[in-house]
């Protein structure tokens, strides 16, 4: 258990620090913004959606470790996904982050996984579910701030 502690950390770490498809995307197509008052978490989120897929996806903002990683690891998971199969890793990502043991099979979350470390901090979830709720806001092009209260 000590050493996927350890793991979870590096990667929180690694993505925090180097984050992954960072920045503006031009030209994107579906954008939102996400706030998590509790730590002052901002995120900007940009999708390139083209029949039904996203080609596409960057984000900017700034925030604790955790909400910059999942931001992170969520844009290298996405890409180039189908939106149905974007949907259903949000909800299987919340079950995982929320404790449900049966959506945290490692297998199937793939990177996704070391997330799974977040529920043992429950001011946390928020934080590592920001950018998946402003994902979802995206794709539904809703106009206002999504907010983690």
């Amino acid at each position: 258990m000590d050493e996927l502690r350890e793991l979870y950390q590096q990667v929180i770490l690694d993505h925090n620090k180097n984050p992954k498809n960072f920045g503006k995307l031009v030209p994107a197509n579906r954008t939102a913004e996400g706030y998590n008052p509790l730590c002052g978490d901002r995120i900007d989120l940009y999708l390139q959606v083209d029949d039904g897929v996203i080609k596409n996806i960057s984000f900017q903002g700034s925030g604790c470790a955790i909400s910059k990683s999942s931001a992170s690891v969520m844009t290298t998971v996405l890409k180039g996904k189908p939106i149905a199969e974007a949907e259903q890793l949000f909800k299987k990502f919340q079950k995982l982050i929320t404790g449900d043991a049966e959506a945290a099979d490692p297998e199937e979350m793939g990177k996704l996984a070391i997330f799974a470390g977040v529920r043992e901090f429950p001011l946390r979830v928020k934080c590592a579910g920001l950018a998946w709720h402003t994902m979802i806001a995206a794709l539904k092009n809703e106009s206002t701030a999504v907010s983690t209260e």
